[in-house]
Formats: structure tokens, C-alpha cells, sequence
């Protein structure tokens, strides 16, 4: 099952070392604070295997948090294993 749920997430990038990594930040969005690390690993001679890894707080506390394990984390994980095939 798949929800797709639309933030409106305005991002800036904060860090960048080409060619290794960069991270963008949440500057306007739907969450309490949201950031995304993007890594290259060489692999071989012409691979380049590519780790995403997000941290984000969902607003409203208690209520955040239920909604983080009830829908965001399945979403995330839905959307990573989509993009990747």
C-alpha cells in the first residue's frame, strides 16, 4: 500500500564535498525538521553505489510520533525500494 502523501518541503543544500556527499535541509515544509544525506561509494571502475539517508521530526509530539510509525517510515521505505528499481 502506498499513501504518496505531498509535503511541500522547500530544501537548502548545507553541506557539499563533491564528489563523496551533500545534505539538504528542510527550510519550509510539512515537518518539524527533516534532513537528507545523500552518499557516493566507488564500487568499481565505473560503479557508484549511492546511500540516502533521511532524519526528519514530525510536528504535533505524541500525535508526530504515532503518525511517524504508523504511515512516514512505510512511505519512506515504499518510496526508496520504488525509485531503486
Amino acid at each position: 500500500m502506498q499513501f504518496y502523501i505531498r509535503t511541500g518541503i522547500t530544501s537548502k543544500i548545507t553541506e557539499f564535498n563533491a564528489p563523496n556527499y551533500f545534505v539538504d535541509e528542510m527550510v519550509s515544509g510539512a515537518f518539524k525538521s527533516f534532513r537528507h544525506e545523500h552518499i557516493f561509494k566507488h564500487i568499481g571502475k565505473k560503479k557508484i553505489l549511492m546511500i540516502d539517508t533521511f532524519f526528519f521530526e514530525s510536528p504535533l509530539g505524541v500525535l508526530g510520533k504515532i503518525v511517524n510509525t504508523l504511515f512516514l517510515k512505510l512511505e519512506f521505505d515504499l518510496r526508496i525500494i520504488d525509485k531503486s528499481q
